[in-house]
């Protein structure tokens, strides 16, 4: 069960927490880390590239334009909230799980 990782605004709007480790070496979805779903970015941490590869990365894997993809908190922390407009709950929870499910098997599977 996923839905512990995102909430749901008074828009309709899902709220995503994620934890990001910029400057990696992959970029993807890898796993959970508490709460917030743990990825990782190529970008380094200077000059928001890091935040414009997670967004990038966010919106890929929930099917979003990047445009509908909105840092809400933490531009200069690895804990960021992330909005994201125009998916439904139920489409969010499918692909996290997937993409969690993909993480589990590791790279190249």
């Amino acid at each position: 069960m996923v839905t512990d990782l995102f909430e749901i605004d008074d828009k309709g709007d899902v709220l995503l927490r994620l934890h990001v480790q910029p400057g990696a070496g992959r970029a993807g979805v890898v796993g959970r880390h508490g709460d917030a779903l743990k990825v990782r970015v190529a970008a380094p941490p200077r000059d928001g590239r890091a935040n414009d590869a997670c967004i990038a990365l966010i919106a890929e894997t929930l099917g979003a334009k990047a445009a509908d993809v909105e840092l809400v908190s933490g531009q200069t922390s690895r804990t960021k909230r992330v909005r994201v407009r125009g998916v439904e709950a139920e489409d969010v929870e499918r692909l996290l799980e997937g993409a969690l499910g993909n993480a589990s098997r590791g790279p190249g599977v």
